[in-house]
């Protein structure tokens, strides 16, 4: 190996910043052969050049290139030979070390596919949801959080902080704030008909968080859940990560519609959003919910009840929760504060049976080190002064009325054969087009024209799904909801045209 090559390497790689300016001299070029040795750019038995001549050639003193070939000789990395020279010594096993790559390259090309990431990884960093995460209007699960009192929730926080609690700053090791979680107890009795206990609620981290949970301490990895079809893609990736054998079921319009053949694949997880069911919006009838709980209850499955947005529902009755009907303790039911308050406040609710609060509860801590005590505790003042039902109203009037200013400026896309999806709640709705349209191809179009929507299509599971957008509009301003509608309506009739 020539002498010039390694110098002419140090010097790119001490010149590049690789090793910090902060450390001496000695230690860089240390750190550098080092490396150079670990990753057999310099294989072992190579001979080093010379201190005198190393120093020249990187312009530094002979004693600083003394030092660095001392820690190596300390370190075992290279051995000194009497009259001939310091030479390479560190070896690795037969199939341990890294593939030998030229002194020409400063760094190995990495295959994107073969990054080191697990099955489980793959599964985690992968997106169903493709789109930029950009908000723009009528992007899908936003809710307006420009809404939000920020001035008072400022206050509320201040009033914590200024005398906390020692409580407040540790993790909440018993489901979560106390004050909290009787706040909503006493919301999901009278505004869901949901049937607890206190003790039965656990304040989590959101939705994801709560899937994962109850994925983890109720499941074995290869166990099988059922997932509507289509369904929310984040729950769907929670429940891959956790290793779970996924069995789509379609939906109708009474909601989740098992057949037979569904029934025959017994699942141990069964995740459903049987009030306004996402992304297409129904509501699962009486009687379905009365077949899949006693299904649930014959196969001793569980059944996670998602309840991510009944607070917006426009018009006729509220819908009362699966799990007000469960007589046998089969239904865990969760929901969230991201789509009332604020997506960052991070909090949401799980429900869980009283035979589990033990489990859970010691789960919840182990696993997950919930935290947050003092925003909970603002959050709890926030509901029992009032303020909480107050934002509720503003923001379902709010809603409603962008609601039917979207649906009027898109009615006219029916001219094309597309079907607006009938829609009472929700912050969303959805345009159903005909099988044989590139939903994706109209949400690009959308895109060019800044308006951020969903292909259907992305939500479903198999080889035959529906097509469709999903379009928010909780985030568009109501002053311009009509403008944008119009320009949406003008890009589906055009694509649809064609």
């Amino acid at each position: 190996m020539k002498q010039l090559v390694l110098s002419e390497w140090l010097l790119t790689q001490l010149s590049q910043g690789s090793f910090p300016r902060r450390m001496p001299t000695h230690r860089r070029i240390y750190e550098a052969i080092r490396q150079a040795i670990t990753d057999r750019i310099l294989i072992s038995g190579t001979r080093l050049p010379s201190t005198r001549n190393l120093s020249q050639d990187l312009s530094v003193s002979r004693n600083t290139i003394l030092a660095a070939f001392e820690q190596l000789l300390d370190e075992g990395y290279v051995a000194a030979q009497t009259g001939s020279g310091t030479y390479v010594a560190y070896n690795q096993p037969d199939g341990f070390a890294k593939k030998p790559v030229s002194l020409g390259a400063t760094e190995p090309l990495k295959l994107q596919d073969d990054i080191g990431l697990s099955r489980r990884g793959m599964a985690a960093a992968g997106s169903l949801n493709r789109q930029s995460h950009e908000v723009q209007p009528f992007t899908p699960g936003e809710d307006d959080y420009s809404q939000f009192p920020t001035m008072l929730w400022r206050r509320l926080l201040n009033r914590q902080w200024r005398a906390p609690d020692p409580s407040l700053l540790d993790y909440g090791h018993s489901g979560g704030y106390l004050p909290l979680r009787l706040a909503i107890a006493d919301y999901l009795r009278v505004s869901r008909a949901v049937n607890l206990t206190v003790d039965q609620v656990l304040i989590t981290a959101g939705t994801q968080q709560s899937i994962d949970l109850c994925a983890r301490l109720l499941t074995d990895h290869g166990d099988r859940a059922w997932i509507e079809n289509p369904c929310y893609w984040a729950a769907r990736r929670v429940l891959e990560v956790n290793g779970l054998q996924l069995h789509p079921v379609s939906v109708d319009k009474e909601g989740l519609a098992p057949t037979t053949e569904d029934f025959r694949a017994t699942p141990k997880l069964i995740y459903t959003t049987p009030s306004h069911q996402y992304p297409k919006g129904m509501v699962m009838s009486y009687g379905r919910r009365r077949l899949l709980l006693d299904y649930a209850e014959s196969r001793k499955a569980w059944i996670i009840e998602d309840d991510y947005d009944s607070e917006f529902r426009f018009e006729g009755r509220p819908i009362s929760s699966l799990q007000g009907m469960d007589q046998n303790d089969r239904v865990l039911y969760m929901g969230t504060f991201s789509k009332v308050m604020y997506p960052g406040i991070r909090l949401g609710y799980l429900v869980v049976p009283p035979n589990l609060v033990a489990s859970f509860k010691s789960g919840l801590y182990e696993l997950q080190r919930p935290g947050q005590v003092v925003i909970q505790a603002a959050l709890a003042d926030f509901i029992e002064e009032g303020h909480f039902a107050s934002h509720i109203r503003r923001l379902r009037q709010t809603y409603a009325e962008r609601r039917k200013l979207l649906q009027k400026s898109l009615a006219s896309v029916a001219e094309v054969g597309a079907r607006l999806s009938p829609v009472d709640s929700g912050l969303h709705l959805v345009v159903e087009f005909d099988e044989e349209v590139d939903d994706v191809r109209v949400a690009a179009l959308a895109a060019e024209h800044r308006l951020r929507v969903s292909p259907l299509s992305y939500y479903g599971i198999g080889e035959k799904r529906e097509k469709g957008l999903i379009i928010g509009y909780a985030y568009a301003a109501t002053e311009s909801i009509s403008k944008y509608g119009l320009v949406l309506a003008d890009v589906i009739r055009a694509a649809l045209k064609k």
